[in-house]
């Protein structure tokens, strides 16, 4: 009860405050709705932005190691000149993969390029297409929502057969079903036998939606797929309960095998996964969070003197209330706790003003920039602890200084 009371009593002198010093305690408060804007907005975009990203990166497989030519990541003296004479992974080494990787559940080859795809007076241009062997449906994570993947005789007899992604489905067949229509890839006829789930946009890149995909054997007949601007790739996936690094291990000692390399010679291929990137997303968010604490800290440092401001001058105004309030027998910590209390309740306003903005501005700004921005409830628990804790550290002082009045010379004030 006493607690109540308290919070009682400081939450009427707080709002008699605000309404008798309307523009003194909105220039006091606009500070710490700044400062806590700031902060929340910062983490609250670093977080969303994260959360995508590693969403993204997800997309590409946790247990998928990459084959490629480049590596991801450089180390600080690397020598280019070695990364440009290496050669490219080519179809044969897919199935020597196949045949003696062991810790490999499946393996696919992937090249990709632009092309032009038409169906009727209907035209889109430089759409991505994915070129793959048979098993990358078992390597890529996708979902078919009509039709089918590849069987393995088109896919071994490189028939001319296609999935197209939802958002080509709908641009070139707005009125109908495409599956079993021909479609003109680059001029060549080819028969869609499905259509990608609609998976949305990727913040890397790289959506099915917007994607073509056909055999590897029959994109062969039309292109070189060693050629390097195509990007050959194998994807390698681990088999249930082997680990990526064991997996790096075997395909390390197995393609420098394939390529008859000598035991003293660098290895001319790189094998890549997706924690290298996550990785580095943990160094960039880890400073961007740092900026948003220094920008988001002035801010709050200015609205915390501001908020003892308030209740350096709410004490004089009512120092003969704290007069009369001891001499009917207040204790020093009843006047302390309804000060401070008070000076939490103005800061709390503050910042809830602030975590209201930022809750606008993320339902306004995920339509208009393409990615779900979300306030999570870690971050408002995190706006109101910081909000309760600038109240505590300004408002102790003054709070303190009204508890040790002498009730006597309290009550003479004037």
């Amino acid at each position: 009860m006493i607690v109540f009371g308290l919070l009682k009593e400081s939450v009427s002198f707080a709002i008699a405050s605000l309404v008798t010093n309307k523009l003194r305690t909105f220039l006091s408060l606009l500070g710490i709705t700044i400062g806590i804007f700031a902060i929340i907005i910062v983490f609250t975009i670093v977080d969303s932005l994260e959360q995508n990203l590693r969403k993204s990166v997800q997309s590409l497989g946790d247990d998928v190691v990459f084959v490629q030519k480049w590596p991801w990541t450089f180390g600080p003296d690397y020598p280019w000149w070695k990364y440009m004479n290496r050669p490219v992974p080519d179809y044969p080494e897919l199935n020597k993969i196949l045949e003696k990787c062991d810790g490999a559940q499946s393996a696919a080859f992937l090249i990709s390029s632009r092309i032009t795809i038409k169906y009727k007076s209907n035209s889109i241009e430089r759409v991505n297409i994915n070129c793959a062997s048979h098993q990358y449906d078992r390597v890529k994570n996708f979902e078919i929502a009509d039709g089918r993947y590849f069987t393995e005789i088109e896919s071994a007899s490189g028939r001319p057969v296609a999935v197209i992604g939802d958002v080509l489905a709908k641009a070139l067949f707005p009125n109908q079903n495409p599956i079993g229509e021909m479609v003109k890839i680059n001029g060549a006829k080819v028969m869609v036998i499905g259509v990608f789930k609609k998976e949305g946009e990727s913040i890397l890149g790289g959506s099915v939606d917007t994607e073509v995909l056909v055999p590897i054997n029959y994109a062969r007949t039309l292109i070189d797929i060693r050629n390097e601007d195509l990007d050959p790739q194998i994807l390698v996936r681990a088999k249930s309960g082997i680990s990526n690094d064991d997996l790096i291990d075997e395909l390390t000692g197995l393609m420098r095998s394939i390529r008859k390399l000598k035991p003293r010679s660098d290895d001319n291929f790189a094998l890549n996964q997706t924690s290298l990137i996550s990785t580095q997303f943990d160094s960039l968010f880890g400073v961007v969070g740092l900026v948003g604490w220094v920008i988001g800290g002035f801010s709050i440092l200015v609205g915390g003197f501001g908020i003892a401001n308030i209740m350096f001058v709410s004490v004089k105004e009512r120092t003969n209330i704290i007069g009369i309030q001891k001499s009917l027998g207040a204790k020093n910590y009843f006047i302390l706790s309804q000060f401070l209390f008070e000076a939490i309740f103005l800061s709390l306003i503050g910042g809830t003003i602030g975590l209201l903005i930022v809750f606008l501005l993320t339902l306004v700004a995920g339509d208009s920039i393409g990615m779900e921005i979300v306030l999570s409830k870690s971050n408002v628990i995190l706006g109101f602890t910081i909000s309760i804790l600038i109240g505590v550290v300004s408002g102790f002082v003054p709070a303190y200084g009204a508890s040790q009045l002498d009730p006597v010379e309290a009550i003479r004030s004037n």
